[in-house]
């Protein structure tokens, strides 16, 4: 099996089946009903796809929960490390700081 694309897409797929299988439905179930193709629903389950924020709105939906139930408590530690995130804080000071030095 394939790695998982990320910590936060393993927890996610892991959400989304927990929550599939409270039901007893297939995956081309919770599939046909958010609109999409089986093949993609089933690896946003086994973390290896990224959804979007409204693919997961739509997955949420079809299961009658709410989205965040989904994401909660997946932080920037869940993602993976090739990705560097900055916060809006040092986004600010940054852009400051190259305002104010002297030009060169």
């Amino acid at each position: 099996m394939p790695a998982y694309l990320s910590p936060a897409a393993r927890v996610l797929g892991e959400r989304i089946r927990a929550q599939r299988l409270t039901f007893a439905i297939s995956q081309d179930d919770v599939a046909n009903l958010a609109g999409m193709n089986v093949s993609n629903y089933g690896k946003i389950e086994r973390g290896l796809s990224n959804p979007t924020f409204h693919t997961i709105i739509k997955i949420a939906s079809v299961l009658g929960i709410d989205p965040g139930e989904l994401v909660s408590g997946l932080s920037e530690d869940s993602l993976p490390p090739e990705v560097e995130t900055f916060t809006a804080r040092d986004f600010v000071l940054e852009r400051t700081k190259r305002r104010t030095a002297p030009l060169r």
